[in-house]
């Protein structure tokens, strides 16, 4: 999720770091534009620009979005995951914990919203304790709980929203569907951590003013109504209406700490997968290859285009769904840039530790495509069963 981003201005135009800065921030948004932009030169914008934008999806997407941002505005997530974490007594414990509050947490809040809420929590924790030898692989496994986490509920991952949308699965289908792989990452992840040596863990007492109750309150409400709203429960135009006009008096600023950008590179990648499936020879190149084995073609293309564009971009070209399913869930571990997620993790442990940054690169790789073959090789043995 990106940061509300100051621009100092110098004369009449932004400041070189500021101009630097926005550009870091939104690469993934500066991206999609350009590649919309350069397809819109071989098709010239016409009526069927407008068949296609799924406004469902980005209504979902924002409304999901503005309510998480209300509830991390009074420190909803960051109390429970602490009152969670205190009850660990032990390095290994506190991993645990840290990994199930992540991977919990991107079921309901978005892998990259449930990153920059717990990654600075488990840096807390860890070094606050003289346990920060533990802190690089702490990050990898949040990482990878946040990106695998996400992909059981259609709102835990943008690129699901928009498959649950573009497909019509429904509920039941889509958790039978990731059901498996879900399950398989769970144990791969406490595997992982339960290789933690043990080791005694006294987490600093800091002193928090309670949760405003009515607040608290008529958020969690608010963030039910989303949920319902994206379940198909409550028409997505009424849940988006009320949604909006209860923050706008109760939480303005959390309107505007919603992730525009994420938002904005939805609507770009829609411009390019649309202009893209109206020229035939990509439209014959996409449909042999996903032809012939859409599960990897979907994971391989999430390890160069990222795993919400390639969703947006490839289901414009086959309509085996539970494989595109889960290829773009699976695919968001392996390289850096497979998830958007991977990159705000990245970005986060460099910024404590400058120096070692190759390390963490090479650990984070041996871990990431190590979960990548394995999940691979389960989603190839039970897809046949959805795919009949």
């Amino acid at each position: 999720m990106a940061k509300t981003v100051t621009l100092p201005h110098m004369g009449h135009g932004l400041h070189p770091d500021g101009a630097a800065a926005f550009c870091k921030k939104n690469a993934m948004l500066l991206i999609a534009a350009t590649l919309a932009l350069l397809t819109m030169i071989l098709i010239p914008p016409d009526h069927a620009y407008a068949g296609y934008f799924d406004w469902k999806t980005l209504s979902c997407l924002f409304s999901t979005l503005a309510v998480v941002c209300a509830l991390k505005s009074i420190r909803f997530f960051t109390y429970l995951a602490r009152q969670i974490v205190k009850l660990a007594g032990n390095t290994r414990m506190a991993i645990l914990a840290l990994m199930g509050i992540t991977f919990i947490g991107s079921m309901f809040m978005a892998n990259d919203m449930a990153l920059l809420t717990f990654l600075p929590l488990g840096y807390d924790v860890l070094s606050t304790t003289k346990q920060e030898k533990h802190i690089p692989f702490t990050f990898i496994m949040q990482n990878i709980s946040a990106n695998l986490g996400g992909m059981l509920t259609p709102f835990g991952n943008p690129q699901n929203l928009f498959l649950y949308e573009k497909f019509h699965i429904s509920n039941g289908e889509f958790v039978s569907i990731m059901v498996i792989p879900f399950a398989v990452a769970v144990l791969l992840i406490f595997v992982c951590c339960m290789t933690v040596k043990k080791e005694e863990l006294v987490i600093a007492e800091k002193t928090f003013a309670p949760l405003p109750k009515g607040r608290t309150a008529l958020y969690l409400v608010l963030f039910a109504c989303a949920i319902l709203m994206v379940m198909r429960v409550l028409p997505w135009w009424i849940a988006l209406i009320g949604i909006t006009a209860v923050l706008m008096i109760a939480a303005p600023r959390a309107l505007t700490k919603v992730d525009f950008g994420l938002l904005g590179t939805f609507f770009a990648f829609f411009i390019f997968a649309g202009n893209l499936a109206r020229i035939e020879p990509v439209r014959v190149l996409f449909s042999r290859l996903l032809g012939m084995n859409p599960l990897w073609v979907s994971a391989i293309s999430c390890q160069l285009i990222s795993n919400v564009p390639s969703a947006i971009l490839l289901s414009q070209f086959t309509e085996a769904y539970p494989a595109l399913l889960m290829g773009v869930n699976i695919g968001g571990t392996g390289t850096l840039i497979a998830s958007l997620a991977s990159l705000i993790t990245f970005r986060e442990y460099a910024s404590h530790y400058p120096n070692k940054i190759g390390a963490y690169v090479k650990l984070f790789s041996v871990f990431n495509f190590g979960f990548l073959a394995v999940l691979l090789m389960v989603c190839t043995l039970c897809l046949p069963l959805f795919m009949a």
